[in-house]
């Protein structure tokens, strides 16, 4: 068996907005993982894409068409005009979703990429589509939320559920994966995999108690951690187990993962102790399965290290060793003193997670108790975007011109 074909998407302009200066988010993080890709020429085995920004139309097949235009109206200049909308979509100043310049470029750009992976992965032109910069789990219909303004992630599962009848959501980052669960809470053709810091933490929901609603009954599983979390405790009596109960019980179509790289140790804003191979190793199992899967980004706020994970699991799903050495490259400084790819869990932190054992033997019987999985007429299912061969027109005769899925751009260069 052949080695999957792995797409890769980046736009350079998606790094270059900004926040803020206290702002934890750091977009420019993408760029840092972008040149450690480039420097391990990881990019020689992938098929590299510039994405398309997504349309206002392509965004509201899940948000609010109120929403979306707010978001393209929006500026820092104009921010004074909106008072009370403001706060209705939870965005500016007051929340930790702030209006920046860019906003709306920002926001096309990481959902086209994501979108566009979803297209090839309908379209069977690859096996794994990797958009580092999406994975904003948190926003919702209409509103933004957790430095997450449109939900690349859903949009990107709606897509996929124009071709396969059953979508698994997995989501590694140390937050809860609220938005995409609120999505598809009453469905059963979603499920929803989320591990995640839980009790006194952003966003506060996830308990284990919470497993769907109306058809979507045992379709949300959710496995709320404590701080200190290790890689043997992460994988080996959780994630593994839940997840293999879970391809068994559901045989998902397709696959979406979200990295969030906030659940490594060091993190600013996370509290777990994982490693760089210990969140690998849970990419690595995911891919062990050979289901089309798009792969994502998402939390991460100590940015060397989201640049370390995020390259390490470029080369883990191309199956391409690389070593713990970083090569030299634009960013080289970042990741003194030791300039070495791989981190090392902090002795220091406890695993105060006690019961972890309850946790999975809960998770399994949820599982256990689902009727099977559930299957959809798939004649029902709209038609998905066509792609024309090099030789056909839309009518099926002969003519030069190739359609490329939402218009994404082959790299020819990938600086």
């Amino acid at each position: 068996m052949g080695k999957d074909r792995v797409s890769y998407f980046y736009h350079p302009n998606t790094p270059l907005h900004y926040y803020g200066p206290s702002h934890p988010m750091k977009p420019y993080r993408m760029k840092l993982a972008h040149h450690l890709i480039l420097a391990y020429k990881l990019y020689n085995k992938m098929d590299c894409y510039r994405c398309h920004p997504a349309t206002a139309a392509e965004m509201a097949h899940f948000h609010s068409d109120e929403y979306v235009q707010f978001l393209s109206k929006i500026t820092p200049d104009n921010l004074r005009q909106y008072g009370s909308v403001l706060q209705k979509f939870n965005a500016g100043d007051t929340t930790d979703c702030p209006v920046f310049d860019g906003l709306y470029d920002f926001v096309q750009l990481y959902t086209g990429a994501s979108l566009d992976g979803a297209v090839q992965l309908n379209q069977q032109q690859a096996d794994i589509c990797i958009n580092w910069c999406g994975g904003l789990h948190h926003a919702k219909k209409s509103e933004a939320s957790g430095f997450c303004y449109i939900n690349d992630i859903v949009l990107a599962i709606l897509e996929l559920l124009k071709v396969h009848a059953r979508v698994l959501y997995v989501d590694i980052d140390v937050h809860h994966g609220d938005g995409v669960e609120e999505a598809f809470y009453t469905t059963d053709r979603v499920m929803t995999f989320s591990l995640h810091k839980y009790g006194d933490f952003f966003p506060g929901t996830g308990h284990i108690q919470d497993v769907g609603a109306k058809d979507g009954v045992g379709y949300s599983v959710n496995a709320p951690l404590q701080a200190g979390i290790t890689d043997e405790t992460y994988l080996n009596d959780l994630f593994i187990p839940v997840f293999d109960k879970i391809m068994q019980v559901f045989q998902p179509g397709a696959i979406v993962l979200q990295c969030g790289a906030d659940s490594l140790t060091g993190d600013r804003l996370g509290c777990f102790n994982l490693t760089t191979h210990g969140h690998a190793d849970a990419v690595k199992h995911v891919k062990s399965y050979g289901v089309p899967t798009l792969v994502l980004g998402g939390g991460g706020y100590t940015i060397r290290n989201v640049a370390r994970c995020w390259a390490h699991e470029t080369s883990v799903l191309l199956d391409e060793p690389i070593s713990n050495e970083i090569p030299f490259n634009d960013y080289y400084e970042y990741y003194a003193p030791d300039f070495e790819l791989h981190l090392k869990p902090d002795p220091s932190m406890e695993n105060v997670n006690i019961n972890l054992d309850s946790i999975r033997t809960e998770l399994l019987q949820h599982l256990q108790d689902l009727q099977g999985a559930p299957s959809v007429q798939m004649q029902q299912v709209p038609p998905s975007f066509r792609i024309l061969n090099d030789d056909q027109n839309e009518d099926g005769e002969d003519s030069k011109k190739q359609k490329k899925p939402h218009d994404a751009e082959l790299y020819d260069n990938v600086d």
